[in-house]
């Protein structure tokens, strides 16, 4: 299910539509398994048929991860396990792997801090949501930390009683 977010605003007279994020996909298991702590944007590397599946909305997060590759001149970003499917499945090229890592482009900052985190115990870097900003596809990645089943149980018993009166409210 795509969402767009459109704003209004009026240039010397006549309105104009400006459409500023599309969110595409995204990852609610993680919401779900892991406590986020902080939030990035990145960009992603990829190749003219995936940009245009992407852009219907075939693509799979679940159970993807990114991967710090650390070089002593440059470090990388990878995303692996992300699964898009081929725009044209029989026109697609013949080595073409819908499961291959893809590159996140980030600042040199960005990545030192991430490797840092990444290197503490009980935090990992995964994938959030995919979604367009001025034509651009970004990845929102976050630094989590895992949860315990009964912080699961927790959230699911929250949520209920958080659905229940809001539902009391409506009625009365």
């Amino acid at each position: 299910m795509l969402n767009f977010n459109l704003f209004f605003f009026k240039i010397k007279g006549f309105n104009a539509k400006l459409k500023i994020m599309t969110t595409i996909s995204e990852n609610k298991k993680a919401f779900f398994d892991y406590e986020i702590l902080e939030k990035f944007e990145a960009g992603i590397f990829l190749i003219g048929q995936e940009v245009k599946s992407i852009k219907l909305g075939r693509i799979n997060l679940k159970g993807s991860y990114v991967v710090l590759k650390q070089s002593e001149k440059n470090p990388e970003v990878f995303l692996i396990g992300c699964s898009v499917p081929p725009y044209q499945p029989k026109n697609s090229p013949a080595d073409y792997d819908p499961q291959r890592s893809r590159k996140l482009l980030l600042k040199r900052e960005e990545i030192k801090y991430l490797i840092g985190k990444s290197s503490q115990r009980g935090l990992t870097i995964i994938p959030l949501k995919v979604y367009t900003k001025k034509g651009k596809i970004k990845v929102e990645i976050g630094i989590a930390k895992g949860r315990k089943k009964f912080d699961k149980k927790e959230l699911i018993k929250k949520r209920d009683t958080d659905r229940e009166i809001k539902r009391a409210i409506n009625q009365g």
